[in-house]
């Protein structure tokens, strides 16, 4: 019995994909199925994926499949997926050895629908510890989560019954993914440790691109879209609007403010700012935003078109220092 299956999607890391794959075959848990999608890679990727398939049959499996993005391949290998619990794991990545056994231990211990872990952002100087937490209910994934896919096992069964999938040809695809399940999750089960090394490559941050940063625009339109067609719109609003707000004033300005092109950078200030206030009319007053006092807060209050295009350019400047710093 297949007690998690972990998809791989591959594209052009001949260079990272062998650490990746280590850590996945020498996992403590044994009954794991490791499903390899190549997105249509032109380097010598299959080539280490191949060397693995022959050395660990029972383990890995192989598929070849045309370009399509990560969502589309991630979506692929879950059609394939036949364990209690599935996991993503990005090919550049790695994972702790005794990840999928502790996380597969605590699903069974609560009968988790998903199960989170902590996880390390790594650097070539340093790893940065990145925590999760332990959800109260539902309404407390929207206001305090991470959305990526790879710190979590999913219950399949899940998955199968909503049909919850990743969009497609778009980037930011973990947030509509997590944001979707959300109304469907029961039990949410949560250990404090980093499984998970993310790595960062290098000059990652100076080539962000103003048309793929504004993609997070239809991501947040397609899960508001999501629960207004569910009729669940009314019951998670509060929650909808703060999740709304922490995205586009938090990561995606922080992603936008690294364009270098200044007039396309504004625009796309100007453009997040009028979205929030034509979508959430008095998002100042928003339940979650006044509870407690926080540095977060103050920034997010204190936003206007002019003060955006402020810190878009303070933002900037620590990420060039930051970049400079950590790479």
């Amino acid at each position: 019995m297949i007690k998690v299956s972990i998809v791989v999607p591959v594209y052009n890391v001949e260079m990272y994909i062998r650490k990746c794959l280590e850590s996945l075959v020498n996992q403590t848990l044994k009954e794991i199925e490791i499903i390899v999608v190549n997105d249509g890679s032109t380097d010598g990727s299959q080539l280490v994926i191949d060397e693995f398939v022959e050395a660990y049959p029972k383990y890995v499996r192989s598929f070849v499949k045309r370009n399509g993005g990560l969502s589309d391949a991630r979506n692929w290998g879950i059609s394939y997926c036949i364990g209690q619990y599935v996991a993503f794991l990005d090919s550049d990545d790695y994972v702790s050895l005794q990840m999928y056994e502790k996380m597969y231990e605590k699903a069974k211990e609560e009968n988790s629908d998903i199960v989170v872990c902590d996880y390390y952002k790594t650097y070539v100087s340093r790893n940065e510890l990145i925590k999760a937490k332990k959800y109260l209910n539902k309404k407390d994934m929207f206001v305090d989560t991470l959305v990526a896919a790879w710190n979590k096992i999913y219950k399949r069964e899940l998955l199968v019954e909503t049909g919850v999938l990743f969009p497609k040809g778009l980037i930011y695809e973990d947030t509509e993914f997590f944001c979707k399940l959300i109304p469907h999750i029961e039990v949410a089960s949560y250990i404090p440790e980093p499984f998970v090394y993310y790595v960062q490559r290098d000059g990652s941050i100076s080539n962000t691109q103003g048309e793929k940063t504004s993609q997070m625009f239809q991501i947040l339109e397609n899960i508001i879209e999501f629960y207004k067609q569910r009729n669940l719109y009314q019951e998670y609003k509060n929650e909808l609007e703060y999740l709304y707000l922490r995205i586009m004033l938090g990561s995606h300005i922080e992603r936008v403010s690294r364009i270098g092109n200044k007039k396309l950078r504004y625009e796309l200030v100007d453009r997040t700012y009028s979205l929030i206030s034509n979508n959430f009319i008095n998002w100042k007053k928003n339940i979650y935003l006044n509870s407690k006092w926080s540095k977060r807060h103050i920034y997010m209050k204190s936003v206007n078109p002019y003060t955006l295009r402020f810190y878009s350019t303070i933002f900037k400047l620590f990420y060039n220092i930051k970049e400079r710093t950590l790479y």
